[in-house]
């Protein structure tokens, strides 16, 4: 965490390999390194050259025994010799360079298409590989949360209470926001309706707020108006939000909030939920003085329903082809998700890695089944949802058991484990850490 102002006492629990970050490391270093696809049928390869080899030259040695009835000496000059020749001629010599030649080739072809191969053998791998299990945010979606609903008839006043109220700044010369994602979504969206929060920073001056918290799951900025007036602006989850309302917009008008409104208000909460959008809600209140605390209990409260957003964090459009390709290729597609649910279902939906949300497993879920269990019924799923790093790592260890040949795509720290288990790992080389891309056989330069 970035410590901005204040004072408090950081306490230490753990250090080193008692750390989160220490649970990653110590699964890193258990993580074996199989063999490849490539190395184990030249090891089948060599077994049965050698078995044969042996067989002839058996053969070779007893026939000239038996045809020439000769002293010890000539059998061993006529016999034995000729015999342990052609099984050192038998051996192919040549083949491990003709091998290194042809995967030099294959690494020089991938890199012209922005992939580099850390891994010689990686190469042969990749042109193996049945399954690819890939990290949804930043691999599969942009991680760029976009606005693309809202609710509330005034739609100015919204998008300026979720703007002002919030610590997301818009950068005139990238023509973006910058900050914490689903905040730049909010500053965006105001953007588009052509107010710039540079500008709105002037109109209204935050003289105060409530920071965002967990347990409330909502935030609140305390703002002055160019005419003296004070305002408040409060966005944060909708169901907590109208638990704090009293009132609402509607109709350019400040009423009651009634038992009907507030049903159609959860409706369309509910609606934007089942569409896999995140959803925020916005209020304000008008103040005769600024807060005399700045806490919750005394400024949470009589609030006034303006509306909500619902964002989405869009998906690349290369990857709906990209997976089309993958499945006319015969390779099977998995997503695996820290999102919720019903989020990763419609986005495994609209890609077309799944029909049906029963493909769809939870990380809760999946502790429930043991790994023999798992390791029967891992082909009914292609959706994993609210994982950990340790669950990535189990479902490609579940797939590597049914003997597949197995990817994992990712850019976080939480994907390095499965990355390094899987046959061959794939990091991304723009947004990927550098934990991801040490422990990668692949790196996709392009992202």
């Amino acid at each position: 965490s970035v410590v901005v102002y204040g004072r408090g006492l950081a306490v230490v629990t753990g250090t080193g390999m008692d750390t989160e970050m220490g649970k990653i490391a110590g699964a890193l270093a258990e993580a074996e390194d199989g063999k490849t696809p490539l190395q184990i049928k030249l090891s089948q390869l060599s077994k049965i050259l050698t078995y044969l080899v042996l067989g002839i030259c058996v053969l070779v040695f007893a026939v000239n025994v038996i045809r020439h009835h000769e002293s010890f000496t000539d059998i061993l000059k006529n016999s034995f010799i000729p015999a342990v020749s052609l099984a050192v001629a038998a051996i192919p010599e040549g083949l491990a360079a003709v091998v290194t030649i042809v995967l030099s080739i294959g690494v020089t072809n991938m890199s012209k298409r922005n992939a580099i191969i850390r891994k010689l053998t990686a190469v042969e791998t990749l042109g193996c590989t049945q399954i690819i299990c890939s990290d949804k945010t930043g691999t599969l979606t942009q991680n760029k949360m976009t606005v693309v609903e809202h609710y509330g008839e005034d739609a100015v006043l919204l998008a300026t209470a979720m703007s002002m109220c919030s610590d997301a700044e818009f950068d005139r010369d990238a023509g973006t926001a910058v900050g914490e994602p689903t905040e730049c979504a909010l500053v965006n969206y105001a953007k588009t309706l052509g107010y710039d929060k540079n500008d709105q920073k002037n109109d209204y001056v935050r003289v105060g707020e409530v920071p965002f918290d967990s347990m409330r799951k909502m935030m609140t900025t305390i703002h002055k108006t160019q005419d003296g007036q004070i305002v408040q602006f409060t966005k944060g989850a909708p169901d907590e939000i109208l638990k704090r309302c009293t009132k609402a917009l509607v109709g350019g008008e400040t009423v009651e909030l009634t038992d009907a409104i507030r049903a159609d208000i959860l409706a369309a909460n509910k609606s934007m939920a089942d569409r896999a959008l995140r959803v925020l809600a916005a209020c304000y209140k008008p103040l005769d003085t600024e807060p005399a605390a700045y806490e919750s209990d005394a400024v949470e409260n009589d609030l006034c329903f303006i509306g909500m957003v619902g964002m989405i964090d869009p998906v690349r459009p290369e990857v709906k082809p990209a997976i089309d390709e993958c499945r006319s290729a015969g390779i099977r597609p998995i997503m695996i998700t820290g999102d919720h649910k019903d989020t990763a279902v419609a986005i495994a939906m609209q890609l077309g890695i799944i029909t049906e949300a029963s493909q769809a497993i939870t990380g809760s879920e999946l502790d429930k089944i043991s790994d023999e269990e798992f390791e029967t019924a891992v082909e009914q799923y292609s959706v994993y949802a609210r994982v950990q790093p340790e669950h990535k790592t189990r479902i490609v260890n579940a797939w590597r058991k049914k003997g597949m040949v197995t990817a994992m795509t990712g850019d976080g720290v939480n994907d390095a484990p499965s990355i390094k288990n899987a046959d061959i790992g794939v990091g991304m080389g723009i947004t990927g850490t550098d934990v991801t891309k040490n422990v990668a056989d692949m790196i996709l330069a392009d992202d």
